[in-house]
């Protein structure tokens, strides 16, 4: 398997979704989905709907229903980010090497294009309950109601903006932010859209209940291992490399895994928390290698 031309292929696959759920830039509110689409076709590895995407295939997965959730998790993800670097937030001026939105369409607007994303993100996903297959009945309906569940709880208060607000008042009390602090910030800011997204692979597939628990829990394993990479890649790496400015922890006076236990302490812990992430993974009878490749290219990455 050439890992390179599998993930570009299959991540033009999913920019084709993307597409087709963005809204035309008309009428009077064309300026918002202006920056909406700004937003989305701004780059991005597409990381949440490819790991989605590839365990409702290793689930025995077939059909189009999980594309409206591939988009609306990465709508999700996006808000978050244009929220991320507004001026009340991260103030950052670059994202994936390009202009943020805020600077590009204003502060205002970006505020309102990143709740318009998020309210996109369930009117897309909402979508998939017209195309329940018929022949499946209540258990696909079933299946879909609890991936809609899943979808709003882990990007809610009991998930990413719960990590979000945690992270933000561990500013306020630096000396204060311990591990157990920050592991439960890295938790639910990173790794719960990135359990949201194989938990839903695995329950519109079909997955047994074991197993569902299983993929949340090697989720967030992966999570944890990404979130420390960041931080990190936030010290050791470039802006030219990353798309966006290093050093935006220590600018804004974020306590982070490298600056609470050391680089190299960081580094061992990115290994343990991804070899049990693939311990998971290479447990189940029906072997995905293409994920299993994918979860060790986000540990190991250089941006």
């Amino acid at each position: 398997m050439n890992f390179k031309q599998e993930t570009e292929k299959r991540t033009a696959y999913i920019e084709q979704i993307l597409l087709s759920y963005l809204p035309q830039e008309a009428g009077y509110q064309k300026t918002v989905i202006a920056a909406m689409n700004y937003s989305m076709k701004a780059g991005g590895k597409r990381i949440r709907p490819l790991l989605m995407w590839e365990t409702y295939k290793m689930f025995g997965g077939k059909g189009q229903i999980i594309e409206p959730f591939m988009a609306a998790i990465e709508m999700i993800h996006t808000y978050s980010l244009v929220h991320d670097d507004l001026p009340a937030m991260d103030n950052d001026e670059y994202r994936r090497g390009k202009k943020t939105t805020h600077i590009v369409y204003g502060e205002a607007m970006a505020i309102l294009a990143g709740d318009a994303l998020l309210n996109l993100a369930f009117e897309t996903a909402l979508s998939a309950l017209i195309d329940v297959d018929v022949s499946d009945g209540i258990a696909e309906e079933k299946r879909t109601a609890r991936a809609l569940m899943v979808l709003a709880k882990r990007a809610g208060i009991y998930g990413m903006i719960g990590g979000q607000t945690a992270d933000i008042e561990a500013e306020e009390k630096i000396n204060e932010t311990d591990e157990e602090n920050l592991i439960f910030i890295h938790k639910h800011k990173t790794s719960a859209l990135i359990q949201s997204a194989m938990s839903i692979g695995a329950i519109l597939a079909g997955a047994n209940e074991d197993e569902i628990i299983a993929m949340e829990n090697c989720a967030m394993n992966i999570g944890l291992a990404f979130q420390i990479q960041d931080d990190i890649l936030d010290i050791t790496s470039s802006t030219e490399i990353l798309g966006k400015p290093i050093g935006s922890d220590e600018k804004n006076k974020k306590i982070t895994y490298v600056t609470l236990k050391g680089l190299e302490q960081s580094q061992n812990d990115v290994a343990k928390f991804s070899k049990d992430a693939l311990t998971i993974l290479n447990s189940f009878n029906n072997k995905n290698d293409y994920l299993t490749a994918l979860v060790e290219s986000l540990i190991t990455r250089e941006k």
